[in-house]
């Protein structure tokens, strides 16, 4: 397994919308096993394909405290089951150190494969929607950040554009 490389915002390729996998092979699953140490390693409790710079419909989210919880969302798509919003502060690992309120659905039922290429549905509520949700959000390009005020969005851009430029003269 290796460590990936997390892209950071405002990177542009981080505005990619990933490709359905075709075919889940040897190469889908290493990408599995090394975005799971990654997000591990960053620590995170979820990671998107986009977020490494690999434009795949792939997700991995572990919330359980120990690690024990991987879950693999290949191909995933989401349908709402309520209309009802809860706000959550959400964090991202292409947005350290930021942390914010979001409103999104509640209770959603997502389907996709797992990391063998098998069809699963499950319903989620709560952190997991919550979770789902976001990380979809990145395969389409989207991140957390746009669901705020322009205001909001442009200071963490402008911190983050000023933590990059010292990091590089570094």
């Amino acid at each position: 397994m290796a460590l990936l490389e997390i892209l950071e915002y405002p990177d542009p390729r981080l505005r990619t919308k990933a490709k359905e996998v075709e075919v889940i092979n040897d190469d889908i699953k290493q990408l599995v096993d090394d975005m799971f140490e990654t997000m591990y390693a960053a620590p995170g409790i979820g990671l998107a394909a986009t977020q490494v710079n690999v434009h795949k419909r792939v997700v991995v989210i572990d919330l359980s405290e120990d690690r024990s919880e991987p879950m693999v969302f290949i191909n995933p798509k989401v349908t709402v089951l309520d209309g009802e919003y809860e706000t959550m502060q959400e964090g991202c690992l292409s947005v350290p150190g930021f942390y914010e309120d979001v409103s999104r659905i509640e209770h959603c039922k997502v389907e996709a494969m797992d990391r063998d290429g098998n069809p699963f549905e499950l319903e989620a509520r709560g952190l997991l929607a919550v979770c789902i949700q976001h990380e979809i959000d990145h395969l389409e390009g989207k991140l957390y950040v746009d669901y705020l005020s322009n205001l909001k969005r442009d200071r963490i851009r402008k911190k983050l554009e000023k933590q990059h430029r010292q990091q590089a003269k570094a």
